[in-house]
């Protein structure tokens, strides 16, 4: 797993709307990567409404909100467009940034025992380093957190 004070792992990801997000493509600016098992379930929904119903807030203090799951670009769109969500959702369909930033683990669901996401949100400086992890997002109050974090580094 990252830690806070690292430099954030290199990293390429197509997103939903056509484009590339790499780790030196968001270089200057502060960024709230989201990490989430999938699209349209009921805790991944709630937590990109919260992220979307707080977006205007985290443009005045100049940070970037992107989602990233394992979920395809298609599944992406489907998503985003149900719950007009206004930021990129990334697509890592081979858990490479997951497993990079340390949130692909093993999980457990009714003792059945599976690889997934950590409901994890990482917040990287305008610098590129790792100012703040929050691994095993609980969903409620969890924006505030984050919106907390992102004016502290203003």
């Amino acid at each position: 797993m990252i830690a806070e004070g690292d430099k954030a792992p290199n990293f390429s990801l197509e997103a939903d709307d056509g484009t590339t997000v790499t780790r030196d493509s968001l270089a200057g600016k502060n960024v709230v990567l989201f990490f989430y098992p999938k699209d349209n379930t009921s805790g991944c929904t709630k937590e990109a409404c919260d992220f979307r119903d707080a977006f205007p807030r985290f443009g005045k203090v100049d940070a970037v909100v992107m989602g990233v799951s394992p979920d395809s670009l298609e599944s992406h769109r489907k998503f985003k467009a149900k719950y007009e969500l206004p930021y990129r959702l990334l697509s890592d369909e081979g858990h490479k940034v997951a497993d990079s930033f340390g949130v692909w683990k093993e999980k457990s669901l009714y003792g059945r025992k599976y690889m997934g996401i950590e409901r994890t949100t990482v917040i990287i400086d305008h610098k590129g380093g790792i100012a703040r992890v929050f691994p095993k997002v609980k969903i409620p109050g969890h924006i505030q957190e984050v919106e907390k974090t992102v004016r502290e580094l203003k």
